[in-house]
């Protein structure tokens, strides 16, 4: 038992997909949205009538939309992955390009609707749930506009290890809005 790999046992990290710093990343990022979460709804707590009014200037229907979006980018992800084991290097692209665009429409509405609340005089300053929501959409899009280029990488090197930590930190940026879309949306 004195090799290095004699310690390793079934269960051990050693058996997670990808690298363990992506997942340490991975974990560190679902805590950081975590708490984001948790402090928007214990100020919501303080005032659900005033949180209730704010809710409604936000979008849901382009919200909806960019999650269904993102839900299909991540599918395309996938897809890439599972064409990873057959080696099939045009088709692992093409799902690549085709989460990497779906991305950037999401960035789209995103800007959209960031821009339409502004040209409406909504700022953070306006209600805490405008805070937190520009807080949390803004920090997720930047995760998302991080992921096109985590995929944009895979899919010029895409090897079976760099197709699981893309496609590992891809599925956590669509975790978070699953998670975001709910609670900032439509929790009333």
């Amino acid at each position: 038992m004195s090799a290095p790999d004699a310690d390793l046992q079934p269960g051990s990290l050693d058996e997670l997909p990808g690298d363990l710093m992506m997942w340490v990343l991975i974990v560190s990022e679902l805590l950081v949205f975590g708490a984001g979460l948790a402090a928007f709804l214990g100020v919501r707590i303080a005032d659900p009538a005033g949180f209730a009014e704010a809710r409604t200037h936000l979008h849901p229907a382009p919200a909806g939309i960019n999650t269904i979006i993102l839900i299909t980018s991540g599918f395309l992800a996938a897809k890439a992955l599972e064409f990873g084991a057959s080696r099939r290097t045009t088709t692992i692209r093409w799902s690549l390009v085709a989460a990497m665009g779906l991305g950037g429409v999401f960035l789209v509405i995103k800007g959209y609707e960031f821009a339409d609340m502004v040209g409406n005089g909504i700022t953070t300053e306006t209600h805490p749930l405008f805070t937190f929501y520009y807080l949390l959409t803004g920090f997720h899009a930047a995760h998302v506009l991080a992921g096109i280029g985590i995929l944009a990488l895979v899919a010029w090197k895409n090897t079976v290890r760099n197709l699981e930590v893309g496609t590992a930190f891809w599925h956590m940026v669509d975790l978070v809005w699953v998670l975001l879309f709910p609670v900032i949306y439509l929790l009333g």
